[in-house]
């Protein structure tokens, strides 16, 4: 499995042999959420599924969602092109559970698909769990064996995951993958976690809240899963590069934009020609969506 296409499939595949619904990606201007100028989550457009509001078709979904990260919570944008990871388009795969099942079979799944599906080496993941949430903790010891000393208690909001000031919240797992002790940076929580060694591939939310204006907590009416796993994250690990920007989607772009700009992607240029690649693919598929440039010197608002 080398293309990000094909890891793409892959994931449908075994999640759709595991009773869920695929679902195609929803357009990146949300249709029915006015919190969000894009869509930054694979759960943005399950929101009201997952507050009751909306029924879904199916207890049980999985997609791989177009998501852009440039401004707001969730932003991204000042990272890309300086560290392997950060993009403002990226696509999240994901896994949902609608009150069907929770933490026993979302940890189950995440660990069957990366260790047995594809391969990944089971010393190499590390996982944290949010400080006070023993029973992901214990779950993670019963059905993947994972020592102690690899599942790390997070404290902070890092693992207790919210899509906004407000909206369905929850604690949440993260699955950190090791690309070995020649890349700079040390595992979660540790004083060098913003390095590029140990990279988070997957989170799982248990989402069990819905977050209040005045600040309260309400119970979702029924507890769910949503899961979020970067494709370019994955294809990095998959094929076995630890960069996004080595993985085949972006080697295309950056030899075009060698080729277009006469420079070399090397040494001082190397962060710009990541950030055209980045860009070229957020304005793409934006575009693609209905958003359009705009620029007032000439009273046009192209405007989604």
């Amino acid at each position: 499995m080398t293309s990000t296409n094909e890891i793409r499939r892959s994931f449908l595949d075994y999640f759709g042999r595991n009773g869920h619904t695929p679902t195609a990606s929803a357009p990146l201007v949300p249709y029915n959420d006015p919190t969000l100028m894009f869509v930054n989550a694979g759960m943005v457009p399950f929101k009201n599924v997952f507050t009751g509001l909306e029924t879904p078709a199916s207890p049980r979904a999985a997609s791989s969602q177009k998501c852009v990260r440039a401004g707001g919570k969730h932003n991204d944008l000042d990272n890309v092109g300086y560290t392997a990871r950060h993009h403002t388009f990226f696509e999240m795969l994901g896994n949902f559970s609608f009150g069907d099942y929770f933490k026993e079979e979302a940890i189950a799944h995440a660990w069957t698909l990366l260790t047995k599906e594809w391969g990944l080496p089971e010393d190499r993941l590390t996982v944290t769990v949010y400080h006070t949430d023993d029973e992901a903790h214990a779950l993670w010891r019963k059905i993947a064996g994972i020592p102690d000393d690899r599942i790390i208690r997070i404290p902070t909001s890092d693992n207790f995951w919210s899509m906004g000031d407000t909206g369905p919240c929850g604690p949440c797992s993260e699955i950190f993958y090791d690309h070995g002790d020649h890349i700079f940076g040390g595992p979660p929580g540790s004083p060098d976690e913003d390095g590029d060694r140990f990279v988070e591939i997957w989170n799982l939310v248990f989402m069990q809240y819905e977050q209040q204006v005045d600040g309260a907590r309400r119970d979702l009416p029924k507890p769910s899963i949503d899961t979020g796993m970067g494709i370019e994250r994955i294809a990095a690990v998959l094929q076995g590069v630890h960069d996004n920007y080595d993985t085949d989607t972006f080697k295309a772009l950056i030899s075009a934009s060698e080729v277009l700009t006469g420079v070399g992607a090397a040494g001082e240029h190397a962060a710009s020609h990541r950030v055209i690649a980045d860009h070229l693919r957020s304005t793409s598929f934006l575009m693609a969506d209905g958003v359009l440039p705009c620029d007032a010197r000439f009273g046009f608002d192209g405007g989604p």
